[in-house]
């Protein structure tokens, strides 16, 4: 199927499947480690992960169609942003879970206002900035994988037991194998097939309980504010507009790869309506009870490896994802998937996310102190913050919530320290 420029309807039912496979495993990441650490119960996991993805299908639908406001138009699938674990589990645990929503509704509201004005920045995010930015959003969750692995609660006599350490090997030897052995989709998916393999090994020992799949209704439509009424505290939505503005960064990287695949020219305007849908889609997740998006770089490789250039296969996973939304047994699946499988999977996951940051910053030059100082001040920080966020505790409550995140004083740090020092170079987006 290599090279189809104009996909036939079953030809793009494929390629949607291939796009909703490559991204599902980060996707349902984000709720399941926010819904765990909030402590939910089973059917409110499930929901949370059903309309996670059908949320997700909705965004991916605002991004592909082009109004005078909205969508980029390209081949792009939009996902839960994993940069926003760490703040909304904090701002859940001290502030409730209608603070998380929300600040995550006013942070998609800023998101939209500030999209023309963001397309024009670009000189305020260079390889240093991005590159420190993503190095920290991947090695700050690791202790959460390896938490993880080890059952999940480290005060437990039993945490870093031989079965659960079984199971996240089995998991990462799957994920490594396939990842090595294998060429074009099945390695995009590797993960994927991990978790299913991890998961697949636990069942086998008597370490998985299907009891929340046959809990779950067969079909049930997102409802507003299920999960809980939004309320707005100021910290919070500082924090959830940082975070915010990380995924914009992101974005921005993903837009760029697809627009060279694509052979898109990429104008400012361009960008700006692509900005616009994620912040409508960011919205809707606050409204619907589920977390912030932003373009899945991910799907960036499946792009690459069918050479089709065409929206078709993108409409078809996003029709796909509104439809597997709707089925609260499919997203109680995810539910009954291990604590070691899912660290195991982490474990790889947040690692390859770092390592991609330092990737970014092989262009940097290091000689130069500006870029050397923004890059160890930054990422030194954001890491020294994940290990010991009570460093702030006794700030005022606020100001603890902003910046006990590696996320956010990273980003803080870097932007800040690159405006601030002199040398920067001046070049705008054309």
């Amino acid at each position: 199927m290599d090279q189809v420029s104009k996909p036939n309807f079953l030809q793009s039912t494929i390629l949607g499947l291939q796009h909703v496979l490559a991204m599902y495993a980060g996707g349902i990441l984000v709720p399941l480690l926010i819904g765990a650490a909030l402590h939910f119960t089973p059917q409110q996991m499930t929901y949370l992960i059903s309309v996670d993805i059908f949320m997700t299908g909705i965004g991916t639908l605002l991004q592909l169609k082009s109004t005078r406001l909205t969508g980029i138009a390209m081949p792009v699938v939009l996902g839960s942003a994993i940069q926003s674990v760490s703040p909304l589990i904090s701002i859940g645990g001290t502030l409730g879970i209608g603070a998380m929503y929300g600040a995550t509704i006013s942070a998609g509201i800023f998101v939209f206002l500030i999209a023309g004005l963001f397309a024009k920045l670009r000189e305020f995010f260079p390889p240093v900035v991005t590159g420190s930015l993503i190095t920290v959003i991947g090695l700050s969750l690791i202790p959460v994988a390896v938490t993880k692995i080890g059952g999940g609660d480290i005060a437990a006599k039993s945490f870093g037991n031989m079965t659960d350490l079984s199971i996240a090997a089995v998991t990462i030897i799957v994920t490594i194998i396939l990842n090595i052995f294998t060429r074009g989709f099945l390695k995009s998916i590797a993960i994927l097939l991990g978790i299913i393999g991890g998961t697949i090994y636990a069942g086998l020992i008597g370490q998985v309980s299907i009891q929340a799949v046959s809990d779950a209704s067969w079909v049930h439509l997102p409802m507003p504010f299920f999960m809980g009424v939004p309320t707005f505290d100021a910290s919070a939505i500082i924090t959830m507009i940082i975070i915010a503005l990380t995924s914009m960064i992101e974005s921005t990287g993903v837009y760029f790869a697809i627009a060279d695949i694509t052979g898109t020219k990429l104008t400012e305007k361009r960008m700006a309506r692509g900005y616009r849908a994620e912040g409508l889609a960011v919205i809707l997740s606050g409204i619907f009870n589920t977390f912030p998006y932003s373009t899945f770089s991910q799907n960036v490789g499946v792009v690459r490896l069918s050479g089709v250039r065409s929206k078709k296969p993108i409409y078809s996973a996003a029709v796909i994802l509104i439809i597997i939304g709707m089925l609260p047994k499919f997203g109680a699946l995810a539910t009954i998937i291990p604590d070691p499988v899912l660290g195991g999977a982490m474990l790889i996951l947040f690692g390859t996310i770092g390592v991609q940051g330092t990737t970014i910053m092989r262009a940097v030059d290091f000689g130069i102190e500006r870029n050397l100082m923004i890059a160890a001040l930054s990422i030194a920080s954001g890491i020294g913050i994940s290990a010991y966020p009570q460093l702030f505790q006794h700030m005022p409550t606020m100001i603890n919530i902003l910046i006990q995140n590696a996320v956010v004083v990273t980003a803080i740090l870097a932007v800040g320290l690159n405006i601030i020092l002199p040398g920067r170079e001046k070049k705008f987006l054309e």
